[in-house]
């Protein structure tokens, strides 16, 4: 039994698991048995148990290959990783954040907020999804928006039948570390989210009027005013090529006092007041604020938007000249990637080519002569390659060129969206 363990170890850490081959080998050794008599030549049976020369180098080599197949997989995750956090960085991307907003936005179309509940195995926090289509009043559009919510429907599942089988799923908003369909997983492209979240995107002005204001209270000490704006690039035939909030953050003074006009904080201040934002967002104080602060603000509003107006399009314009730079190194990227896969493409065609010049035609006729409809393809493939390649040279001197355009800004608009004062909770 020593002289057994002592071969399976050795065989494991050659082939990384014991050989089937080897395995029978083994158990026909001792399949009858252990007897003091014949010890050694059972001992001796099982340490020349081995793969031949040839299996053995197959194994190796397919461990091998799985090996390398794992270390490129590794790779691929932790450069997806690295992707995944510079895309959040980007869009300022936070999971309580947007919990909150799709919250807020339920709210105001008259549902009810996500409500949390048990976590479950794996520890993912769950959170249940009102229905929208069910309540009093609701709007007919919501039923298709729920279906993107329940289960994967049969094909031979009535529609009506399956949404009164299927209830709606608990909603995550992080990895379960398992692929199934008890849990959604909300993400920005989730069908009821860009429904829900699509009204934030709407316009800010009704009738030149500012529509969106927020009051929030603070630990801060200090009241602050921020004037959000939002920079929309277009390019040709009004594509969208890019859009950004713009904020300009100010100490705020009580107009009856105010010297001056309020002066934008530097990039530094503007940074930490919307840090200041985001936490007065998602955690609420339980102080209401007095009905005299209220009407104060309310009335300096006004004042207010006009006092930092000018000073949002200078912003805008900024990240304008940035926005523009980064959409012509992109343009740049897509021209070049164009190109190559045109000149790829042209040199795949003329290798095509080449190759069944160099075949005698009798003997091509002679290798399909039981396969008459594959000679007729590649007849006709012979003549669009000929075409193909005219068409390349134009392209190649067009399309590069007309992805280029493609992000060229033709208009930009700088627009104030929304109006938030920062309270202490101590005024």
């Amino acid at each position: 039994l020593q002289v057994l363990i002592k071969k399976t170890e050795t065989i494991k850490q050659e082939l990384g698991s014991l050989s089937q081959v080897i395995d029978s080998k083994l158990t026909k050794s001792l399949g009858k048995g252990l007897r003091h008599r014949n010890l050694a030549a059972i001992e001796l049976d099982i340490e020349s148990a081995d793969l031949d020369a040839q299996q053995k180098q197959s194994i190796l080599d397919e461990l091998e290959s799985g090996r390398d197949r794992q270390t490129k997989l590794r790779e691929q995750i932790e450069r997806l990783s690295t992707q995944l956090g510079e895309s959040e960085k980007t869009i300022g991307f936070d999971a309580e954040s947007f919990r909150s907003a799709i919250s807020c936005s339920l709210e105001m179309v008259g549902g009810d907020p996500l409500a949390a509940t048990s976590p479950d195995e794996s520890g993912s926090q769950r959170f249940v999804f009102p229905a929208m289509d069910q309540r009093q009043g609701a709007d007919p559009t919501w039923a298709d928006t729920m279906d993107s919510l329940r289960g994967r429907r049969p094909r031979e599942k009535r529609l009506w039948e399956w949404r009164r089988e299927s209830p709606v799923l608990p909603v995550v908003f992080e990895d379960t570390g398992r692929v199934d369909d008890s849990v959604v997983h909300l993400h920005l492209e989730q069908r009821a989210v860009q429904r829900l979240l699509g009204r934030f995107m709407a316009q800010g002005f009704i009738h030149h009027d500012l529509a969106r204001a927020c009051l929030a209270q603070t630990a801060d000490a200090v009241p602050r005013v921020i004037l959000l704006g939002r920079l929309c690039l277009y390019g040709p035939g009004a594509a969208r090529l890019h859009e950004e909030l713009v904020p300009i953050a100010a100490r705020w003074s009580d107009p009856a006092t105010r010297k001056a006009a309020l002066s934008p904080y530097a990039r530094d201040a503007e940074a930490k007041t919307m840090f200041v934002l985001d936490e007065s967002l998602l955690k609420t104080t339980g102080m209401a604020v007095s009905n005299e602060s209220q009407h104060l603000l309310q009335q300096s509003a006004v004042r207010d938007i006009e006092e930092l107006l000018p000073h949002l399009q200078q912003r805008g314009n900024e990240y304008a000249a940035d926005a523009n730079r980064k959409l012509a190194q992109r343009a740049d990227a897509e021209s070049a990637a164009m190109r190559t896969i045109l000149e790829t493409q042209r040199k795949h065609i003329f290798e095509s080519v080449k190759k069944h010049e160099k075949i005698n035609p009798s003997q091509l006729k002679f290798e399909f002569a039981d396969r008459e409809d594959e000679l007729q393809q590649l007849e006709s493939n012979k003549r669009y390659w000929s075409k193909r390649l005219d068409m390349l040279e134009e392209e190649l001197k067009s399309e590069p060129d007309r992805v280029r355009s493609l992000y060229t800004v033709q208009a930009q608009r700088i627009e104030p969206v929304g109006l938030v004062y920062l309270w202490p909770v101590t005024r």
